[in-house]
């Protein structure tokens, strides 16, 4: 079976190809999908090139890990039934193409131990759950910590930032949201979005910055309580630095939050399924597969753009 699939053939330059499918296994779903998210993070590295070297990384790939949609074919072991509507991570389902990370396409093979199952009633909203539990995760950190301080300051107001300040005004919390472009500054729903420039506290106890600025440590470092902590819960494709002796008053603590993992992606879909965190209101843009060089350009270029999907109902 063959699939059309956003081929990023080299930065900047994409094109909608047939690709020829993995033939699913036993263990494996064949999913039809009907919308795939655009990522401002990761993907945007991708498009400009300056995503940091690691395996897998390569042209040309299929981008894209914010899939869901149906499934038509379930192998005996994949766990999911025909049918079902699921959230995609993600495949790497394309023969000589790489799948990094292999989403964007009208139907993907993955293994069903990946997919999780959603209400159909979300529609598009469900490809936001990746970056819900990237939220999850940045503050749980995978269930590891005794004790979770939550973010009582969130620097950037993109979809994540405003899942992050929604998960933390859900908790019982009030945190302050920094956003210098007046046009995301707008849609603070329980917490205040102000400019740094306006914000005169230094007594921050935890700053997660999911700007991926890497130049902005110190500015963070500077506007910690004693003992405070800054999570970098953004990407960054830049050199992460900061100057030792304000760190060095402050004792500061600086963590890196990594990928999320299953289980936060597990307890983010309860939250939203339980009517804790609301996924309403962020995706922004829509476009056809078929004009994704418009949409991908969109989704990086114009500030009023929280969230670009791709809708392939009719693709095929």
């Amino acid at each position: 079976m063959k699939s059309n699939a956003i081929v990023l053939e080299r930065p900047e330059h994409l094109s909608l190809e047939s690709l020829e499918l993995t033939a699913p296994g036993e263990e494996d779903l064949l999913v039809e999908v009907d919308w795939s998210g655009i990522s401002t993070g990761t993907e945007r590295l991708l498009w400009n090139g300056r995503m940091p070297a690691f395996p897998g990384m390569g042209y040309p790939l299929v981008p894209g890990y914010e899939s869901v949609g149906h499934v038509i074919h379930a192998g005996a072991k994949a766990g999911h039934a025909v049918g079902d509507t699921v959230f995609v991570p993600g495949a790497n389902c394309y023969g000589s193409v790489r799948g990094l990370f292999g989403g964007s396409a009208s139907h993907v093979v993955v293994p069903g131990r990946r997919a999780v199952t959603v209400d159909a009633a979300l529609g598009e909203r469900a490809i936001l759950l990746a970056l819900a539990a990237t939220a999850y995760h940045a503050v749980s950190c995978g269930g590891k910590r005794e004790k979770i301080v939550p973010p009582d300051l969130i620097v950037g107001h993109g979809v994540l930032g405003r899942l992050l300040a929604r998960m933390t005004v859900a908790a019982g919390f009030e945190p302050t949201v920094w956003e210098v472009n007046p046009t995301r500054a707008q849609g603070g729903e329980g917490y205040r979005v102000v400019n740094p420039e306006d914000d005169t506290r230094r007594d921050y106890r935890a700053i997660y910055d999911v700007s991926g600025d890497a130049s902005l440590l110190d500015t963070l470092i500077g506007r910690l309580a004693p003992g405070g902590e800054v999570v970098l819960a953004g990407f960054y494709s830049e050199r992460v630095s900061f100057s030792f002796p304000p760190a060095f008053m402050k004792e500061a603590q600086i963590r890196a939050a990594a990928e999320w993992q299953r289980p936060d992606l597990l307890a983010t879909k309860k939250l939203i399924d339980d009517g804790v965190l609301s996924l309403d209101g962020l995706i922004t843009h829509r476009e056809t597969a078929a004009h994704a060089d418009a949409a991908y350009r969109t989704a990086f270029g114009d500030a009023a753009c929280l969230k670009m999907i791709l809708d392939w109902r009719h693709s095929a």
